[in-house]
C-alpha cells in the first residue's frame, strides 16, 4: 500500500475571496501543482483514489496534478483537519495508492506521525506548500483499515521548489 501526502500549493492571500475556505491558488501555486503532478508521473507515484479537502486551493492543486484515471472524493472534514482526523479519513480508503491533498498545520504532523522514520530533508518538519511524502506501507489484509501510527516507510519527499524550473512547460 502506498501513501502520498500532499499539502496544497501556494495560495493567493491577496484575492478577495469570501473566506479562507474559497482562497485560491497564486500563480506560483498554479506552476507548483502541475511541476507536482509531472514529478508524481515520472516517479510512477499514480494514485487510484485521491481524498481532497473541500476547500479552493486543494481542489484546484488537485485539478493541475492531472492525474488520469482516479477516482475522486473531496472531504469536508479535511479542511484544516488535525492529524487524527485525517488518519481516520485515510482508515475508511479503498485503493491500492491514495493521495491525500489537505492544510498545515495537520498535514506536517500526519506526515510525521505516519512514518517510521523522518525523510532527511531540512524542510519535513514544517511542511512548506506543495511539499509532497510519498509512504509505503506492509500490505495488510485489513487494507488501510488495519493502519497504524509510525508505521509507514518514506519512499520519496519532493518540494515544488526542488523541482526543474521548465518542468510545467
Amino acid at each position: 500500500m502506498k501513501l502520498i501526502v500532499m499539502r496544497h500549493a501556494k495560495s493567493d492571500w491577496s484575492t478577495s475571496a469570501g473566506s479562507d475556505h474559497a482562497r485560491p491558488l497564486n500563480p506560483r501555486g498554479q506552476d507548483s501543482a502541475r511541476k507536482l503532478g509531472e514529478w508524481l508521473r515520472a516517479q510512477g507515484h499514480q494514485p487510484d483514489l485521491a481524498l481532497v479537502s473541500t476547500a479552493t486551493r486543494t481542489r484546484q492543486t488537485f485539478d493541475l496534478l492531472h492525474l488520469p484515471d482516479l477516482r475522486t472524493q473531496y472531504v469536508d472534514v479535511m479542511y484544516h483537519a488535525p492529524a487524527e482526523v485525517l488518519f481516520d479519513t485515510l482508515m475508511s480508503a479503498t485503493g491500492e495508492t491514495v493521495l491525500m491533498v489537505g492544510h498545515n498545520p495537520g498535514m506536517a504532523e500526519f506526515a510525521a506521525r505516519i512514518v517510521a522514520a523522518a525523510p532527511q530533508h531540512d524542510r519535513f518538519r514544517d511542511y512548506p506548500t506543495g511539499a509532497t511524502l510519498v509512504v509505503e506501507f506492509p500490505a495488510h489484509k485489513s487494507g488501510w483499515a488495519g493502519l497504524e501510527w509510525h508505521n509507514g516507510n518514506a519512499r520519496d519527499f519532493v518540494i515544488p521548489r526542488e523541482l526543474p524550473v521548465g518542468a510545467a512547460g
